[in-house]
């Protein structure tokens, strides 16, 4: 990934997610175009930042319309003392080096029970083990998850390093998206 040096600063609503899917609150926002237009990739990007001050680091989230999202967890509302609804200032800038992605534990299992395919996934970048990651983790059932990690397997055992026909921004697919906001 190529080094940036650059904060972002900007202003923005917290939104409250039209469904939470679960008890803890959390509130999200969409990135002005201005902002993510000069981040390193349209796919999910680590970024540093601050939220009225308050430090975090967080992976944006694509929305399907060339600009990202992030996820504010309970955690960062409280100690920013803010809630959904509340116009905030961001200062945000790109990490210079990705974090290595979690590995999701069905992938996991599945890349140890093929050696060649645990092989070619050790070899890869880590952008693009980010991207493997996103494309099955983006699965809406279980089913066409479970369908994914075979085919990653099958895919890295042929010596494929990146994911092909995904594309991570969402963008073309329509695949990805921000939530919808409660009104």
């Amino acid at each position: 990934m190529k080094p940036i040096n650059t904060k972002m600063q900007f202003k923005a609503q917290l939104l409250r997610p039209e469904r939470s899917g679960s008890d803890t609150p959390w509130a999200f926002v969409v990135l002005p175009r201005s902002a993510s237009a000069i981040l390193p990739r349209r796919g999910r990007t680590t970024v540093e930042g601050t939220l009225n001050g308050h430090g975090f680091l967080a992976t944006l989230e694509p929305d399907g319309q060339l600009s990202h999202w992030l996820h504010i967890n309970q955690a960062l509302l409280e100690a920013a003392s803010v809630e959904a609804g509340d116009l905030v200032t961001f200062e945000i800038s790109p990490v210079v080096q990705e974090p290595e992605p979690e590995t999701p534990a069905d992938l996991l299992e599945a890349l140890l029970a093929a050696p060649k395919a645990r092989a070619v996934w050790d070899d890869t970048t880590t952008l693009a083990r980010l991207d493997w990651v996103h494309w099955i983790t983006s699965a809406k059932q279980a089913k066409t998850r479970a369908h994914r990690v075979g085919s990653a397997c099958d895919m890295l055992a042929s010596g494929k390093r990146r994911v092909c026909c995904f594309d991570p921004s969402g963008f073309y697919s329509k695949a990805l998206s921000a939530p919808k906001a409660a009104e």
